[in-house]
């Protein structure tokens, strides 16, 4: 019954629906009306700052600055670790090497079968390379520079081992892949 009503209510105003949208500033229009019928003063317009590129610039050069101060402090941190033991220097050099090497070839080795175990493996490396920042960090803290540069080695040997594993894997997976490829075939 009650729905009855109301469609009849639709039904007789159809086509008389307002579906135009209002122009542009109605609504400031608006309420200056009803503030003026109120009695309250007309609301101020926001004036437009001409220094607008000023604000833009500044955060720019803010921003700028804070990275430059950042890429500073990174070299800063290596050539310290270099003054604390110019051997890491050497060894770091060789072991990022081979795990570039390793990398590439589990990046190559990526497809759909091995796409979750390449893209686990690429979360550990971060992990473990964040790791080594944070031991980097100790060793200038004056940490036991013996215990911490023995930790940072075992970090690089840690990542070498990780994709030497992996690459193992898909090696095994792609075996398995091929014998089932052959057994289906014969």
């Amino acid at each position: 019954m009650e729905k009855d009503r109301i469609d009849e209510l639709f039904d007789q105003h159809e086509g008389r629906w307002d579906t135009e949208e209002p122009s542009k500033g109605h609504e400031l229009r608006f309420l200056e009306k009803l503030n003026t019928a109120n009695g309250v003063k007309s609301i101020p317009k926001k004036k437009k700052t001409p220094y607008k590129f000023l604000f833009i610039a500044a955060s720019l050069l803010l921003v700028f600055g804070l990275g430059f101060l950042f890429l500073n402090e990174s070299n800063s941190i290596d050539d310290q670790v270099v003054e604390i033991s110019p051997e890491i220097s050497n060894t770091e050099f060789y072991f990022a090497n081979v795990i570039a090497q390793e990398v590439k070839k589990l990046q190559s080795e990526n497809s759909p079968e091995t796409k979750k175990i390449v893209d686990d493996t690429m979360i550990q490396l971060s992990k473990l390379e964040k790791n080594y920042k944070g031991l980097e960090t100790d060793l200038i803290n004056g940490g036991n520079s013996k215990l911490i540069l023995s930790a940072m080695i075992t970090n690089f040997q840690t990542r070498i081992d990780l994709l030497e594993d992996v690459l193992q894997q898909i090696e095994e997976i792609k075996n398995i892949k091929k014998s089932e490829h052959e057994n289906t075939i014969i």
